[in-house]
């Protein structure tokens, strides 16, 4: 982390006064965004702003994974789960 962003790391952790602890958990985490998509192994600029707005991130706090879903096998996953969730039609 570098100057910079340490200061904006202290900021944010005074405005949110209370919440500070959650506050500094949640941000201990975005250091652990993988530099690649989990299925396809793309490559994840963190500075490309059109990456970061259109690729997906999940975190399982409890377990303390970061991970990260370029568009296209995102889309792919949540057709899959769609396909399995729906009933299966009987044949005629």
């Amino acid at each position: 982390m570098n100057r910079k962003q340490r200061r904006e790391r202290e900021r944010m952790l005074k405005k949110a006064g209370k919440q500070g602890s959650e506050m500094e958990q949640k941000l201990g985490l975005f250091d652990k965004i993988p530099k690649k998509c989990l299925t396809c192994n793309k490559d994840f600029d963190k500075k490309n702003k059109e990456m970061v707005m259109t690729w997906n991130v999940v975190v399982r706090e409890k377990e303390g994974k970061v991970r990260l879903y370029c568009p296209k096998c995102w889309d792919d996953a949540i057709k899959f789960a769609q396909e399995i969730n729906q009933p299966k039609q009987e044949k005629k």
